[in-house]
């Protein structure tokens, strides 16, 4: 009889324990299947003055991963040099070397100084070049240019 009058107590008091709470909200179980090999893609790099960025897609255009100098740990004018172009690449294929893709197409787009750096560093990483397009697009003809200035 006593334990049973320390439980109403308690309960009465606010000191029993409470029910376990649900889960955190935003938080999403991972489900338990692997993602399928890609063996082919393909790979975009944009090389501008200012940075390299590489992206890895799928022949369907779905993003793998991707990974760019700034994100690498370069600043400033580190981000456009050659050696960050091969870095970026290897951390890249670092993130999607789950997926194991062995070939890619490699599109390049810009004018960057890492854009030769970055196609051999693919090779260097062990993965197949089978194609490089120059995808950087040219005016042709361009914009109006404005008028001339009255004096």
């Amino acid at each position: 009889m006593d334990a049973e009058n320390k439980k109403t107590a308690a309960a009465e008091s606010g000191t029993a324990e409470k029910t376990a709470k649900p889960a955190a909200k935003g938080k999403r179980k991972t489900s338990g299947k692997k993602k399928a090999p890609v063996p082919h893609g393909k790979a975009f790099i944009q090389a501008t003055y200012n940075n390299t960025i590489v992206t890895l897609t799928d022949l369907n255009g779905n993003v793998l991963g991707w990974s760019s100098a700034g994100s690498s740990g370069f600043a400033g004018p580190k981000k456009s040099t050659p050696y960050a172009a091969s870095v970026v690449v290897k951390n890249a294929l670092d993130k999607i070397v789950d997926h194991g893709m062995k070939e890619v197409n490699v599109f390049v787009s810009g004018v960057g100084q890492g854009r030769e750096s970055a196609i051999r560093a693919f090779n260097a990483n062990g993965l197949t070049v089978l194609g490089i397009k120059d995808v950087t697009p040219i005016p042709h003809n361009g914009c109006r240019p404005p008028r001339p200035r009255r004096v």
